[in-house]
C-alpha cells in the first residue's frame, strides 16, 4: 500500500498546481489595526448541539439549524480572550454546524440537520464555512475541527450498535466489507485528501492566517471490556472487541491524520485525546466528558432519534451519540485558547 506521506506529497501538489495563480497573489496586510480576527469553523464537536443555550436562540428568525451553542468551545475561549486579551480584542465569527463534512468547510453547501425547531420542509442549505465567515487576507486564526463525519464516525457506531445487538462485529463489516461499502482503509485514504484539499483552500481564502486544527478527544474508553454492554448511557450493544477497534483502528488513525496533513502544511494541531483519555463514554457521569448513546442534555435537545427506535426518554435522558458533555468542551477549551494565544503571539 502506498506510504500516506507519499499520497499526502502527490495530492498536495496536485491541489497547489490548481491553486497556484490564486496562493501567489499578493497577500494584503494582516488584520484589522483594532482587533484580531478569529474564526471558527468545525462540525458538532465545535458547535455545542446540546451544551449551554442555542445560538442564535430559539425563535430567532436567524437560526441556521447548526446547534451552536453557548458552552461550546468557541464560545468559552471567546469569553475568556475577552476578558484577557491578548494585546487587541479578538473578534469571533463561529460558523461550525453540526452534521458538516471536510467538504462542508470549504467546498459545498450543506443542508443542517438539526431536530430542534426545525422549519416545515427542513433547514435550507448554507454556504461552505469559509464563505460564512468571510475569510480573507485580514483573517488571523483560524480554528477547524472537522473529520469524523467524513468517515462517517457516526454511522460506522451506528452499524456497530445494530450488528452487536444479534452478536455480529462492525470489525469484521468494515474491514472485509459488502459491495457498495467502503473498508475503514479506504474511508482514512479518502479523508486524507479530502483534508489536504480543505486545508490548502483555507490558505488560499485566508492567506495571513495562523491555521490551527483540532483533534478529536478519547471518546473509547483504553479496554472495552469496561463498558457495560446493557447501559445505553455507555456504548449500548457494542462488542467490546469493537470498542477497541474503533478505538484503535478508527478514532486514533482518524486524530493521527488529521495532524499529518497539519504538519504538512506548517499548522498548528490541538491533541485533545491525551487529556482526556480516562474521561471517555463508559465512565461514571461524574468522570465522563462525553456522554454515551443516551445522555444528559438541555432540555430542548431531543429524547427520539428520528428516523429509528431508538428512545433515550425512556430512561430519563436525550439522544446525545457520544458527543462531549460541557466538562469536555472545557477541555478542548482550555487547549484551544493556548493555541490561539500562540499563535497570535507568533504573528
Amino acid at each position: 500500500m502506498r506510504h500516506p506521506v507519499s499520497r499526502l506529497r502527490t495530492r498536495a501538489l496536485a491541489v497547489g498546481l490548481v491553486l497556484a495563480a490564486a496562493t501567489l497573489a499578493p497577500a494584503g496586510s494582516a488584520g484589522a489595526a483594532d482587533q484580531y480576527e478569529w474564526a471558527a469553523l468545525g462540525d458538532s464537536y465545535t458547535a455545542g448541539v446540546f451544551v449551554g443555550d442555542p445560538r442564535p436562540a430559539l425563535g430567532d428568525a436567524s437560526r441556521d439549524g447548526c446547534d451552536r451553542t453557548t458552552n461550546s468551545y468557541p464560545d468559552l475561549v471567546d469569553r475568556e480572550l475577552a476578558e484577557f486579551p491578548p494585546g487587541r480584542p479578538v473578534h469571533l465569527t463561529d460558523v461550525s454546524c453540526g452534521a458538516a463534512t471536510i467538504a462542508d468547510i470549504a467546498k459545498t453547501k450543506q443542508t443542517p440537520i438539526s431536530p430542534v425547531q426545525a422549519p416545515e420542509g427542513g433547514w435550507p442549505a448554507v454556504d461552505p464555512q469559509i464563505t460564512r465567515a468571510k475569510l480573507d487576507d485580514s483573517t488571523d486564526v483560524v480554528t477547524i475541527g472537522v473529520g469524523g463525519n467524513s468517515l462517517p464516525f457516526g454511522g460506522m457506531l451506528l452499524k456497530c450498535l445494530e450488528r452487536g445487538l444479534v452478536g455480529k462485529s462492525c470489525r469484521e463489516y468494515y474491514t472485509n466489507p459488502p459491495e457498495g461499502e467502503e473498508g475503514i482503509q479506504d474511508k482514512l485514504a479518502r479523508v486524507q485528501d479530502e483534508y489536504v484539499e480543505m486545508l490548502a483552500l483555507v490558505h488560499q481564502a485566508a492567506p495571513n492566517a495562523k491555521v490551527i486544527t483540532v483533534g478529536y478527544p478519547a471518546v473509547l474508553p483504553e479496554e472495552g471490556s469496561s463498558c457495560n454492554r446493557a447501559s445505553l448511557t455507555e456504548l449500548g450493544s457494542v462488542t467490546h472487541a469493537d470498542v477497541d477497534w474503533l478505538r484503535d483502528d478508527v478514532l486514533e488513525p482518524l486524530n493521527s491524520t488529521i495532524q499529518r496533513v497539519t504538519n504538512f502544511f506548517g499548522d498548528r494541531y490541538v491533541d485533545v485525546y491525551s487529556s482526556s483519555v480516562g474521561h471517555d463514554a463508559c465512565q461514571p457521569a461524574d468522570t465522563k466528558w462525553v456522554e454515551g448513546i443516551c445522555g444528559d442534555a438541555e432540555d430542548y435537545w431531543p429524547a427520539k432519534l428520528p428516523g429509528t427506535l431508538l428512545n433515550c426518554g425512556v430512561i430519563g435522558k436525550r439522544v446525545t451519540l457520544v458527543h462531549p458533555n460541557a466538562a469536555g468542551h472545557a477541555n478542548t477549551a482550555a487547549h484551544v485558547e493556548r493555541a490561539i494565544r500562540i499563535a497570535l503571539l507568533e504573528r
